[in-house]
C-alpha cells in the first residue's frame, strides 16, 4: 500500500502545496528557442549549399561521385538538425522561468516539450516561408512565361502554319499523301532527296504504330534497289535489317528512360524518408538539450 500511494501521490504529503495560476509554457522562451534554430539552420544550409556547390565539378574527370553527394546531403542535413534545434532547445530551457512547488518529474516533463515546441514552432515557421517563397517564384515564373509566350506567338503561328515538321498530325497526313503518290515502279532517276524523305516518313510512321506493314516494306525495298543498284533481295534484306535496328534504338531509348526515371524515383523517395528521420532526430535532439537547459537553470544560485 506505502508503495502504491508514492507512485500515485510523489509529493511528500500526498498533494502539491499549492497550483500555479501561470501558464506551464513559457512562450517567450519558446519564440527565442525556435527563432535561433530557425536562423541556425539557414546559416547552416547556406554553408552546406556552398561546400556542396565547392565538391562538384562540370568536368568528368573532377569532384566527387553522385553518390559521395548524396551521403554528404544526408550526413549535413542531419549535423543541421542536431545543431540547430539542440542549440534552440538549450536556450529555451535556460531562458524559461523557474517553476516553484513542482515535482522534478513535472519539471523534466515541461522542459520535454518545450523542447519539442520549439521544434515544432520552427518546423511551421521555416514551411510557411519556404512555401510563401516558392509559390513567389512559382508566380514570377508563371508571368515570365507569358510574357515570353505573347511575345513568341505569331512566329509560332506562322512555324504551325507553314507545316514545319514533327507534329504527329502532320507525320500521318504526309504519310498517306504518299501512299496515294507512290509509284509501282520507283526508278533510279528519281530524286534522291525526295525518296530519302519519303522513306523517312515511312519509317517513322512504322515505329510510331511498332512495325511495318507488308505494303510499305515492299515498297521501300523497291525505292532502296532503284536507287543504290542493288538486287530485290538484298535491299529487301536491308530493310528488315534496319526496321530491326531502329526498334532496337526505341525499345532502349524507352528502357533508359524508364531506368532514369525509376532511379529518380528511389533518389527522391530516399532524400524523403531521410529527411522525416532528420526531422525526427531534430525533434528528440531539442527536446532533450531542453531539458539539460532547464536543469542547468535551476541549479544555478545567485551569490551574493
Amino acid at each position: 500500500m506505502e508503495n502504491s500511494s508514492s507512485l500515485s501521490h510523489p509529493y511528500a504529503d500526498g498533494v502539491p502545496p499549492r497550483e500555479s495560476a501561470i501558464s506551464a509554457v513559457s512562450w517567450a522562451a519558446v519564440f527565442a528557442g525556435a527563432v535561433i534554430a530557425a536562423a541556425l539552420s539557414l546559416a547552416l544550409f547556406a554553408g552546406g549549399t556552398g561546400l556542396g556547390f565547392l565538391s562538384v565539378s562540370p568536368w568528368g574527370d573532377e569532384g566527387v561521385s553522385a553518390p559521395a553527394i548524396g551521403i554528404g546531403i544526408i550526413v549535413w542535413m542531419l549535423f543541421t538538425q542536431i545543431v540547430s534545434y539542440g542549440i534552440g532547445g538549450y536556450v529555451a530551457g535556460r531562458l524559461r522561468t523557474k517553476w516553484v512547488d513542482v515535482h522534478s518529474d513535472e519539471v523534466y516533463f515541461r522542459d520535454t516539450a518545450h523542447g519539442f515546441l520549439v521544434w515544432a514552432l520552427s518546423a511551421v515557421v521555416s514551411a510557411a516561408l519556404l512555401g510563401s517563397a516558392l509559390a513567389s517564384m512559382a508566380s514570377g515564373a508563371a508571368k515570365a512565361g507569358a510574357s515570353v509566350a505573347a511575345g513568341a506567338g505569331t512566329a509560332a503561328t506562322a512555324a504551325a502554319a507553314s507545316g514545319a515538321s514533327g507534329g504527329g498530325m502532320e507525320r500521318a497526313t504526309d504519310y498517306f499523301t504518299d501512299t496515294l503518290m507512290r509509284s509501282d515502279r520507283p526508278e533510279a532517276a528519281d530524286d534522291p532527296e525526295a525518296a530519302r524523305a519519303e522513306v523517312g516518313r515511312i519509317v517513322a510512321m512504322s515505329l510510331t504504330r511498332g512495325d511495318m506493314t507488308p505494303e510499305d516494306r515492299e515498297y521501300v525495298a523497291k525505292v532502296v534497289a532503284a536507287q543504290t543498284g542493288v538486287e530485290p533481295a538484298a535491299a529487301q534484306r536491308r530493310v528488315d535489317q534496319a526496321i530491326q535496328n531502329a526498334k532496337k534504338a526505341a525499345d532502349d531509348a524507352k528502357q533508359k528512360a524508364k531506368e532514369a526515371a525509376d532511379t529518380a524515383r528511389k533518389a527522391a523517395a530516399a532524400f524523403a524518408l531521410w529527411g522525416f528521420a532528420s526531422m525526427l532526430i531534430g525533434a528528440f535532439v531539442a527536446s532533450l538539450a531542453a531539458t539539460w537547459g532547464g536543469r542547468r537553470r535551476d541549479t544555478l544560485h545567485r551569490v551574493v
